[in-house]
């Protein structure tokens, strides 16, 4: 889906919209990562935008957001505990953060508003922030480059399919769904395994 709300902003603000969509998060822009990110792709097809700017803007704005996160969990763990608590999101991280470990790094940015929430826990946890940085950003680019890439190759089909309903998106929900559904049982497997050494070391 292309979201024509951003489409709007961006021709008002230029790639620093994408900037600021990333950097601000869910307390920002009220358009999923997702989709900003299938839009940004979409609209690098133009000729008169430079795509590296476009993904480097999206890219940029998203690892400033979590290195910010990172150190205010370093230098303000303790307030954060006490005053988030009770929010669902802060105990489905801390959860994911307790449990997971490094694997939570990159499992986390799967996860809406969790991707954001998460490097404050690793920054409470005291993580490196070599190790924070190595994963999280490897992740990152991984997951920001192949959602502006299917919305780059393949955003035109997704649009005209709620234009003009074009036949292709079906095939490319099968792709989506069977590569969901290959990645999720093998990163299931993978934690089973982890958890089940971890309990026997116990």
């Amino acid at each position: 889906m292309i979201s024509d709300f951003i489409v709007q902003l961006f021709n008002h603000y230029g790639y620093f919209i994408f900037f600021l969509a990333f950097c601000l998060g869910p307390f920002g822009i009220p358009v999923p990562n997702e989709i900003t990110l299938l839009t940004g792709g979409f609209l690098s097809n133009n000729e008169n935008l430079n795509p590296w700017m476009l993904y480097g803007s999206i890219f940029i704005g998203y690892i400033t957001a979590i290195t910010i996160a990172y150190f205010l969990g370093r230098l303000f763990g303790e307030k954060f505990n006490g005053k988030f608590q009770s929010n669902r999101y802060f105990k489905k991280t801390e959860a994911i953060s307790y449990n997971y470990g490094n694997i939570a790094m990159c499992l986390g940015l799967l996860i809406p508003v969790v991707r954001y929430i998460l490097p404050v826990f690793i920054g409470i946890n005291r993580f490196s922030f070599k190790r924070f940085a190595l994963i999280s950003y490897s992740c990152a680019f991984i997951w920001t480059a192949l959602m502006f890439s299917l919305g780059r190759y393949f955003g035109p089909a997704v649009y005209n399919f709620f234009k003009s309903m074009d036949p292709k998106l079906p095939m490319l929900a099968i792709i989506l769904l069977s590569c969901f559904f290959i990645i999720n049982k093998r990163a299931r497997d993978y934690l089973k395994r982890v958890l089940s050494r971890s309990q026997t070391s116990d």
